[in-house]
């Protein structure tokens, strides 16, 4: 059991990268419950429905603390409101603000955080980037080569396949600007 969580935080970084793995691997970590929230799955078109489920998710994570809550897609469930394409997403956001305000209030007692996840910071609406909402921001980038070779060892290990280092060193090094969901791809098509 942890006695205090960090404060909430943001990852930044292309698709296919990890930031769900990060996210759970941080859970796990820390032995927190976690609670998944896709960005664009909860939006729902009726009235108040989307706020509410937001409010309940709230609700249940902080009853089983330590708990972190990850919102996949954070740009998609709260665009800037000044560029909103309806009054929903306003509400919205205006819900997300109002319940990460509350977490340092009685009952939450530093065990529930909220991580969030983009590939497109800047289309976030900038009252959850200041101090005290998702005021850190973690920016995973594309691997190196020397990275790209270890995934590949690593997802090599998983199918049958005989590459030698040099011949997955030599993969690594043609394979720049692949993240880990390609690589992940082309470990798998080896193995056939």
């Amino acid at each position: 059991m942890v006695s205090h969580l960090p404060g909430e935080s943001y990852c930044t970084a292309p698709p296919g990268t990890g930031k769900t793995m990060i996210a759970r691997a941080i859970a796990n970590e820390i032995g927190a419950h976690m609670t998944v929230i896709n960005g664009p799955e909860i939006v729902s078109k009726f009235y108040g429905e989307t706020e509410a489920r937001l409010r309940q998710i709230f609700t249940e994570a902080s009853q089983r603390q330590p708990a972190i809550i990850f919102i996949d897609e954070l740009d998609a469930l709260c665009p800037k409101r000044d560029g909103a394409q309806n009054e929903v997403e306003k509400r919205v956001v205006a819900s997300l603000l109002t319940l990460m305000d509350g977490i340092g209030s009685e009952g939450h007692s530093g065990q529930l955080i909220v991580l969030g996840a983009t590939n497109r910071p800047h289309a976030i609406d900038p009252a959850l980037r200041r101090p005290g909402r998702f005021d850190k921001e973690l920016e995973v980038g594309v691997p190196t080569a020397a990275e790209r070779a270890d995934i590949l060892q690593k997802q090599l290990s998983f199918v049958p396949c005989n590459a030698t280092s040099e011949e997955v060193t030599q993969l690594a090094d043609a394979a720049h600007g692949y993240v880990g969901a390609d690589l992940a791809a082309v470990s798998k098509e080896a193995g056939k």
